[in-house]
């Protein structure tokens, strides 16, 4: 792992309170700034370079621009965001979620917990937000927020047929269940990475093509792909799932780490998208991350020039808090 240096991302005093520093699940650079996103808010965020970090924090509620299924308060699991042609993108995990046994649950409890699973309806969602510089608006001329969600339309609902994701759909995400993490616009395509499933060793990417609902103000909808609703590639991650998608050059830049709750390896592979539906058995290696026990699960890349990647992570450890209330991300070279 090349980390040439430490940033700190420095967070207000109510994004410490709901933990979003210590759950970064989405980065995207946007000129000087950084669109960043937690697991555990609706919301999105934009920190600005600032003397060395990146501060001057502002908060965008999801809800006060598109109709969010469940909702303003309940979390929508956001784990991918992209940005391109004065749009900022935000995906949802889609994915179930069984609950968390803790060592001091009773046997009896714990047996209890693994049995429930919930599906939490603002995990269903893929939102574009128009920008006017750096700031998302409802409205913006003729372009305007949109969200593609509700039954039978989202991802979800829509691989309910797909040969080879349907079975997975109603397993939770943990389980090697459906879960989406990374978007990326690329010369005008829509690209999803999902962390899970792996299929014997397979990861998988969805390209999407949304197109604003003529019938619906506010929503999207899907143009069709070779018939079906999204095209389906498939990459060789040698067993891992893909964590985060980011656009370099003519390329998609892949974060790739365990499906499972593991934690690593973790590395970046280069990808070149083909016109029509891949199977890619050697993708690019690029660089190892380094990774924690139990800490320091690296959750979102974004690229800050042609050489260096912006690292951010999920359950950072103890040693990337900082006084001020920020937390550190790693700066880390490709060549």
């Amino acid at each position: 792992m090349r980390v040439e240096r430490q940033v700190e991302l420095r967070f207000d005093i109510p994004s410490r309170e709901a933990a979003t520093h210590t759950n970064l699940s989405a980065v995207r650079a946007d000129g000087p700034g950084l669109w960043l996103a937690g697991d555990e808010t609706a919301t999105v965020e934009h920190l600005t370079s600032h003397d060395g970090r990146y501060d001057n924090q502002r908060t965008f509620f999801l809800a006060d621009f598109v109709d969010l299924p469940a909702g303003r308060t309940e979390e929508a699991d956001i784990e991918g965001l992209g940005r391109s042609d004065g749009w900022l993108w935000a995906v949802g995990s889609h994915s179930l979620k069984r609950r968390r046994v803790k060592k001091e649950h009773s046997p009896q409890k714990a047996r209890r917990r693994l049995a429930d699973v919930a599906r939490e309806e603002n995990r269903y969602i893929l939102v574009r937000l128009p920008l006017v510089g750096a700031t998302p608006v409802r409205e913006d001329g003729r372009r305007r927020a949109e969200i593609l969600s509700g039954a039978g339309r989202n991802l979800a609902d829509l691989m309910a047929d797909d040969p080879h994701l349907a079975p997975f759909v109603s397993i939770p995400s943990k389980d090697n269940g459906l879960d989406i993490e990374g978007i990326a616009v690329l010369g005008g395509r829509l690209f999803i990475g999902l962390r899970g499933p792996v299929l014997r060793g397979w990861a998988v990417l969805l390209e999407l093509r949304p197109q604003s609902d003529p019938r619906r103000p506010g929503r999207l909808r899907l143009a069709p792909i070779d018939g079906r609703p999204y095209r389906t590639h498939f990459l060789n991650l040698g067993g891992l799932g893909i964590r985060d998608l980011c656009p370099h050059r003519d390329d998609l830049l892949i974060l790739a780490g365990p499906t499972m709750s593991l934690d690593g390896p973790v590395r970046v592979m280069r990808w070149r998208p083909e016109d029509e539906p891949s199977v890619e058995h050697e993708p690019e290696f690029v660089v190892e991350l380094a990774h924690g026990e139990g800490a320091d699960h690296a959750e979102g890349i974004t690229v800050l020039d042609d050489e260096r990647l912006l690292v951010v992570y999920d359950s950072p450890s103890e040693a990337r808090f900082t006084p001020e209330g920020g937390v550190l991300a790693d700066i880390v070279r490709m060549t």
